[in-house]
């Protein structure tokens, strides 16, 4: 953390970038007053002020992840059926999607689609397709088209299907894992409310309200593969405990089965925004409302009304 700040103190940019970046660091506003303007916390005030205005700042004063330009690396695996897996194949390069029939395997490509059997899904024509590595927005953009192109094909979900997310992780250090899992287990049921419930606990993405005093063991534990420990280095879980040591990616296995880009990239930007909160923040309830600590407007009123949807089933 030291270390972070005096990277941010010694950067030739204004004081208010300056503020910004340690806002995102958890500092307080008297310490940023301190390590910035000599003291003038009115400075710091206004910069404060202006953010909440702007819609950068969450009702907690800290600064909403989601409003920096998503950059990070991801991959997609869609689970689905009623399409013949050389027919999807054919449509998706037509498309200008680079992709290819394959046996089964956990091969990571920098470039191209596959398309692979699952003996897990249920239903005629059953597949899984798996995005190469993609980056950002401009990795968004392409599963747009992909959606697209699932869409016009006439794709389907059953129960049986599930759509996983990898976000990478290269590198990412020891307290943040820990903090990811934290967080995700403090709002496991506020997630559970905006999925249906086939997804809220299943034989492939368990719930971790089966480990008892899961904080602490998280807490002691020294490695990832300690963490790893915790759950029977089973990878059946809401969040994938080994895929770091495959994919360099941290995995998340709940969300339900869907061609519907609007549902996918929405999920992607909430992970990644957990992902960016969790570096240096703990969530501090389990609502609803405490979404809005690391994501924007949109997002939260997205799953508002998903958890609207889900109750009045």
């Amino acid at each position: 953390m030291e270390q972070q700040i005096q990277n941010i103190l010694e950067q030739d940019t204004t004081k208010t970038n300056k503020i910004k970046q340690l806002i995102q660091l958890g500092l307080t506003r008297k310490q940023i007053a301190q390590l910035v303007t000599n003291g003038n916390y009115g400075f710091v005030q206004n910069v404060y002020a202006k953010m909440r205005a702007q819609g950068l700042l969450n009702h907690l004063g800290t600064i909403i992840a989601v409003t920096a330009t998503f950059t990070r690396r991801f991959g997609v695996e869609f689970e689905a059926y009623n399409v013949p897996m050389q027919t999807l194949n054919n449509a998706l390069n037509r498309a200008g999607i680079n992709c290819r029939v394959e046996g089964y395997n956990h091969r990571d490509s920098e470039t191209s689609w596959k398309i692979v059997s699952d003996a897990s899904l249920s239903g005629h024509d059953t597949f899984e397709l798996v995005s190469p590595i993609l980056k950002g927005e401009e990795g968004i953009q392409e599963l747009e088209r992909v959606c697209r192109v699932l869409n016009e094909c006439g794709a389907k979900v059953n129960k049986s299907c599930g759509t996983h997310i990898h976000m990478d992780a290269q590198g990412m250090p020891l307290q943040t894992w820990k903090n990811i899992y934290k967080n995700y287990a403090k709002i496991e049921d506020v997630i559970d409310a905006f999925m249906p419930a086939s997804r809220r606990n299943n034989y492939y993405c368990k719930t971790f309200r089966n480990y008892t005093n899961l904080e602490a063991q998280i807490d002691a534990a020294r490695s990832l593969d300690g963490i790893a420990s915790i759950f029977g280095h089973n990878r059946y879980h809401k969040i994938n405990p080994v895929s770091y040591s495959r994919h360099n990616t941290c995995e998340f296995r709940q969300h339900s089965g869907t061609v519907e880009f609007e549902k996918i990239s929405t999920w992607i930007r909430f992970l990644n925004n957990l992902m960016d909160y969790s570096a240096s923040h703990l969530i501090s309830q389990g609502t609803l409302e405490s979404l809005r600590e690391f994501n924007n407007e949109e997002i939260v009123n997205y799953y508002k009304t998903r958890t609207n949807k889900f109750a009045r089933r």
